[in-house]
């Protein structure tokens, strides 16, 4: 996630990172090759004349672009109910964590509880991203549920299990009220809710056909532009048409990034941080002094 105070408007046009231009450029030089040979032949190909002009485009154009915005909205919405379901992950953590401090009896050491939790995030953040299920995970869990998470595929519902054992014990040895322990189990079901919703949006990707069609109109659209603009603006094709593809495919790009929101790129979900606001959180209501805030690197990039 790129985390930045906004430049000024002038420094914002040479902006370079988030801009998508590195991830683009290829293509972005590929058409102005391509509209400088259409201005250079006089929109010929072949000794053939190409009569287009402007008018057809102008409603392609229309077309093309609420496809786009279609497909960006999608995309937007799938990225944002992530990030609230990871919103939920926090309150639900730490109400459970406020829960298991002050209503569980005398001589209930919560701290395993609490540190559960934060287990639970980390889990759920390396399933999400397809790292091995118990990296930084030490001192979290205890050994034996760790060994069980090495080969595990669903890691984070195994932690869930172990929190709702952890409630039952206290329950059963008469530390915990019933309709306390009823109130956690809710919150515990809340954060499974989260856990699912996640894996349902990593694991169900927009249909690749969608995708396919978009591409196709957008490239199309931008290599018969020139021909259709050559004869009314001639020397300025180039110009105009590198504006209109670096929209077309910046929006494209940025679609394609955000659909999956769980990645490492510069615009998807900083999950590495939102799991260390837990875990500070968490800690901070066990009385600890939680490690410093993650900072963005050199690049305004929070991983």
């Amino acid at each position: 996630m790129i985390v930045r105070p906004r430049p000024h408007w002038v420094r914002l046009l040479f902006v370079r990172r988030g801009s998508l231009v590195p991830r683009i450029l290829s293509q972005q030089l590929f058409i102005i090759a391509l509209s400088s040979a259409v201005v250079l032949f006089h929109g010929q190909l072949f000794h053939w004349k190409v009569t287009l002009n402007s008018a057809p485009f102008s409603l392609m154009g229309v077309a093309l672009a609420i496809f786009l915005g279609f497909r960006i909205n999608v995309s937007y919405d799938r990225y944002w109910e992530a990030r609230k379901l990871w919103g939920a992950v926090l309150v639900e953590s730490r109400n459970l964590a406020r829960q298991a401090l002050t209503m569980t009896g005398r001589g209930v050491e919560p701290r395993p509880f609490v540190l559960g939790l934060i287990g639970f995030a980390t889990t759920m953040r390396n399933q999400l991203r397809g790292r091995p299920r118990d990296t930084a995970l030490e001192g979290l869990l205890p050994a034996d549920l760790l060994s069980r998470l090495r080969d595990a595929r669903f890691a984070p519902a195994l932690v869930l299990l172990w929190l709702g054992e952890w409630l039952r014990e206290r329950r059963t040895a008469g530390q915990l009220e019933p309709i306390a322990a009823q109130q956690m189990e809710q919150s515990l079901n809340e954060l499974s809710g989260a856990l699912g919703g996640c894996e349902r949006i990593a694991n169900t990707p927009l249909p690749f056909t969608y995708s396919v069609i978009l591409h196709r109109s957008a490239y199309l659209y931008c290599m018969l532009l020139p021909f259709g603009l050559v004869d009314s603006i001639g020397l300025m094709t180039p110009l105009v048409v590198a504006f209109v593809s670096y929209t077309f495919f910046a929006l494209e790009e940025l679609s394609d990034e955000i659909e999956d929101p769980f990645g490492t790129l510069a615009n998807d979900l900083a999950l590495d941080t939102l799991v260390a606001g837990i875990d500070a959180s968490l800690r901070e209501m066990l009385g600890e002094t939680p490690p410093p805030a993650p900072v963005p690197d050199a690049n305004f990039i929070l991983t």
